[in-house]
């Protein structure tokens, strides 16, 4: 049975999302508040979190930074109340994989909860280091190298390369690239993706590499060599 740990300080959302979730077949823990989250996190990993942005004590942002930095690759959906882009950028690039705004149907979360599972355990079949020319992702380990020379990535940084370094040499149109990173749409006015994809080219070119993540007008980017 796959667990879920649910961290939200609102007693009655917490009961609804604990009843759903184990009538539904889930194995659910509850905790009111970041430090007690992370408290039942030490003494049992879940296959899933549900965390709240806003608690006392440790707030959500503070508590997916110290998963994150613990190691743990555990998926995290973080539910908010506030609907603003900027506060869900924060989160996704603190290392959170999915956001959910309140109020929300039950039939939602659910679907993004099996969605979760369903990438996490794709995930574990997949090769744990990841090679294109001189570039290397060290997926356990969440490092990235070029030329023997380590790359400091944000946890979304990381994700998107991944997800180049898996398809290497296919182009990958920008709503593919959105669902599988962000997992949500953006406007079209966004260009939250091109700012991400200029980082990574600045990280990884920096000392002087070529340029692996090319743009294919009018298609998407794709990860390649120079032609």
């Amino acid at each position: 049975m796959e667990s879920v740990l649910v961290i939200d300080d609102d007693e009655k959302i917490t009961s609804l999302v604990r009843r759903s979730l184990a009538f539904a077949g889930y194995q659910v823990r509850t905790a009111a508040d970041g430090e007690a989250g992370l408290k039942l996190l030490t003494e049992d990993t879940p296959d899933l979190i549900i965390l709240d942005v806003m608690m006392p004590k440790l707030d959500g942002w503070e508590v997916v930074r110290r998963i994150r930095e613990a190691g743990l690759s555990v998926p995290v959906l973080m539910l908010t109340a506030k609907d603003d882009v900027s506060d869900r950028v924060r989160g996704l690039d603190l290392g959170a994989d999915d956001y959910l705004v309140k109020p929300f149907a039950l039939d939602e979360l659910l679907a993004r909860v099996r969605a979760l599972l369903r990438r996490a355990h794709d995930a574990a079949d997949r090769p744990r280091r990841l090679a294109f020319q001189d570039l290397v992702l060290d997926l356990d380990a969440r490092e990235a190298y070029r030329g023997g020379r380590r790359i400091e990535l944000t946890a979304k940084e990381f994700e998107l390369l991944r997800l180049f370094m898996e398809n290497p040499r296919r182009v990958l149109s920008r709503d593919q690239i959105m669902q599988k990173i962000w997992g949500y749409d953006y406007s079209g006015e966004s260009n939250v993706l091109e700012v991400y994809v200029a980082m990574l080219r600045q990280k990884t070119e920096e000392h002087g590499g070529s340029r692996l993540i090319q743009t294919v007008r009018g298609l998407g980017y794709v990860l390649r060599g120079d032609r």
